[in-house]
């Protein structure tokens, strides 16, 4: 899908190992999320391109690159895949977590996200569907449904962010996994 070439590696690599450097050196620390901060850094590759690298303050590094009419390369997802899918992923783990201490034997969650942006700069989000196929065993049809709705309008800080701009709806289905898990 997305190409990572060795040059595009190494620098990743480089990026990450400087990086370390730099906090092990200057005995620098990174804020915890529990204390309500975030940081990252972002750093442009070089002139050729518009690849980007950034390290998370938990000390992961993900590559953003533009599509080719912006002077980009294809070689990562964009910023704002990058948004979406990061709203996709904080609202997975809120529907995991609750149906899990809901009692619910969850086996599997995927959402799938489908969004229309504002035509014009700035181009926000203007609708989010978000789709969950959530497999398990004798799932409650109502525990799911509330899982979702709980993750929407109290828990996914990215999804309430982006109700600002965005219509946000959201579908679901239970797939019945009836394979014992221990025999995979």
């Amino acid at each position: 899908m997305y190409r990572l070439t060795p040059d595009l590696i190494a620098w990743g690599l480089r990026f990450a190992r400087i990086s370390e450097l730099t906090r092990t050196r200057y005995n620098m620390h990174f804020v915890n999320e529990q204390e309500n901060k975030m940081e990252c850094t972002v750093r442009w590759t070089g002139l050729s391109g518009m690849t980007f690298l950034a390290e998370t303050g938990s000390g992961h590094v993900v590559a953003m690159d533009g599509a080719p009419d912006g002077g980009g390369r294809n070689l990562a997802p964009r910023p704002m895949e990058l948004v979406l899918l990061g709203t996709g992923g904080c609202t997975a783990y809120d529907v995991v977590l609750i149906l899990r201490k809901s009692g619910q034997d969850i086996r599997g969650c995927d959402v799938s996200l489908k969004s229309d942006r504002a035509e014009k700069d700035p181009k926000v989000f203007t609708k989010i569907h978000f789709h969950f196929a959530v497999r398990g065993r004798n799932l409650k049809e109502n525990l799911v449904e509330r899982a979702i709705k709980l993750s929407h309008e109290k828990y996914c800080s990215a999804s309430i962010m982006l109700e600002k701009t965005a219509e946000i709806t959201h579908s679901f289905e239970i797939v019945d996994d009836l394979a014992d898990v221990s025999s995979t």
